[in-house]
This record gives C-alpha cells, structure tokens and sequence, in this order.
C-alpha cells in the first residue's frame, strides 16, 4: 500500500477490510471503500484516485519497456495479456503474436527437466510468479493463435450443454 501514500494505519484498516492489493482499492465500489470505518466519500475518493493514478504510471512504465523489448502491439490485443505480461513476454523473447501463437504452456509457465547429472532443475517459464493457472496459459495461447488465423474459434457453449452432450454420447442407446 506503499503507492497510496498513506500512513501505516491507514495501510492497515484497508488490509483488515481485505482491500489486499492496489487494484482491490482502485476498482472497488465507492460506498465500499467509504464503509471503512474511519473513512469518509472524500477519503474513499482520495485514496481510489491514488491507486487509480499509480495504475496508470505503472502500466505506462510497463507498456515503455513493452516497446523497448520490441513487442508488437497486437500481443496486447489478445485477452489476457496486461503490460506487465508483455513486457514478461519480451524478456523472454516473445515479441509477436505469432511467438505467442507458437508457445506451449510450459514455454509460458516452465517446467522441470533432468540434467546430465539426471537432477531435476526448473526451467523457468516466460509469465512464472504471474500466477497464472495452465488452463490460463493454454486460453492465452489459443486466442493467439485465433488472433493470427492458425485455428477457428470454437463457438461458446455452456458447460451444461457441454456435460448434456458427453452423457448422451456414453450412454447406451434409449437410455439418453
């Protein structure tokens, strides 16, 4: 909470009002952050247009470093991907769409592998401490790849339709 600005106890009222991290206060309903004890619409104003400011500097250092790193900005394009992903991604050399399109899922979260000495040594992947989950990783690298027309995409169904569909399948004939 150091990018508010504020004071060790107002630092700590917002993390007991589970206001964790700098997004958390800037995205919150107003009469949310006013709920605070202690804080008035005019404190809760304050400190969201703090955090509100501090995102946005943040995410044009990111965006700068993004193009120094050579980047394309269509990679910013695809869902999921923030500045600070993109500049991630052009640290580790993956600097067009169709570098993302053409990752796999460890490429962007890591993964382990022997060594001739046959120990097991991580290999770090382009978007590790994002923590981002493989079905996250796979999403990104699929809408790349839609994005760049490797592939179609699927039309949304809902997983209800979905699970309707796979039991009948399975199910022996007259009993769906």
């Amino acid at each position: 909470m150091e990018s508010l600005d504020v004071d060790e106890t107002v630092a700590q009222l917002l993390a007991s009002e589970g206001f964790a991290t700098i997004e958390d206060v800037a995205y919150v309903p107003l009469n949310e952050l006013a709920a605070v004890e202690g804080f008035d619409e005019e404190t809760a104003q304050e400190l969201q247009q703090r955090a509100l400011e501090f995102i946005e500097a943040r995410n044009k250092e990111l965006d700068d470093r993004r193009r120094a790193l050579g980047v394309e900005d269509a990679v910013l394009e695809v869902e999921g991907i923030t500045p600070a992903l993109a500049a991630a991604l052009g640290e580790h050399e993956v600097k067009t769409l169709e570098d993302l399109a053409g990752c796999a899922t460890d490429d962007l979260l890591g993964y382990y592998e022997q060594n001739k000495d046959k120990e097991r040594v991580r290999v770090p992947g382009a978007l590790e401490g994002f923590d981002l989950t493989s079905e996250d990783a796979n999403s990104i690298i699929m809408k790349a790849r839609v994005k760049i027309g490797w592939i179609e995409e699927l039309p949304e169904e809902s997983s209800e339709e979905t699970a309707e569909e796979g039991a009948e399948a399975g199910a022996p004939e007259g009993e769906a």
